[in-house]
């Protein structure tokens, strides 16, 4: 209950800015309120404010300077919030996407991923860990990846994978994937969130690619069984 209910908090400040973002009440380049500041006009925790502009971050709607603020990203260099995305994808060709993007994120991962990333890395997996129903694991599962896009700091490559993950929220993605996942496969699924993340620790590019082309191979089997 404690988890879902976080979950919905971050929901909710996700939401909040981003609506704010495309009605034009946050700019472009324009600095957002504080940590505090949101948590205080939207009634919930600054953790809550925390994960959620970590997410957004992740998908390029957003950029945090530190001693500064965060900031909206330009439209330009990021138009995940300009555009809807690819509605027709179907859950067999995400994942065909996924196996040709992924593995490839992990040379640039491995070699551009600073402190930061790392900890925003540990945080995903910790709170995945923690899981215990569906919604909370697949939002902390898509953030794991997504963190991963981030930690390249090539802003095109951020771009093409808030494609893929807008892909998957516009889909059966979540239905497929909800009736797939069992209590084993979940655990088969931290385990090797664990050797991704610490593959990419190591600044190990092959082993990091290896362990998510295992991932996402599995990941497949178990929805589309193949």
């Amino acid at each position: 209950m404690v988890m879902t209910t976080t979950i919905r908090h971050d929901l909710r400040v996700r939401d909040f800015i981003t609506d704010a973002i495309r009605s034009g009440a946050y700019r472009a380049t324009g600095k957002l309120p504080t940590e505090r500041a949101l948590s205080e006009q939207l009634g919930v925790p600054r953790s809550a404010v925390r994960d959620a502009l970590a997410v957004l971050e992740s998908g390029g709607a957003v950029t945090r300077i530190v001693g500064s603020g965060t900031y909206v990203r330009d439209r330009e260099i990021a138009p995940a919030l300009a555009e809807p995305g690819p509605q027709a994808a179907s859950p067999a060709e995400i994942m065909e996407a996924r196996l040709l993007v992924e593995p490839q994120l992990a040379q640039l991962a491995a070699i551009n991923a600073d402190q930061a990333d790392f900890e925003l890395f540990d945080a995903c997996i910790r709170e995945g860990d923690a899981a215990d129903d569906f919604e909370a694991f697949e939002h902390w599962d898509a953030a794991l990846h997504q963190a991963i896009a981030k930690s390249t700091h090539n802003r095109l490559v951020i771009d093409l994978y808030a494609m893929i993950t807008r892909a998957r929220d516009l889909t059966a993605w979540g239905e497929l994937k909800r009736r797939s996942l069992s209590a084993e496969r979940r655990e088969h699924y931290r385990r090797e969130h664990h050797m991704i993340v610490a593959a990419l620790k190591a600044r190990d590019a092959a082993e990091a690619e290896k362990a998510l082309v295992a991932h996402l191979g599995r990941v497949r089997s178990n929805l589309l069984g193949r």
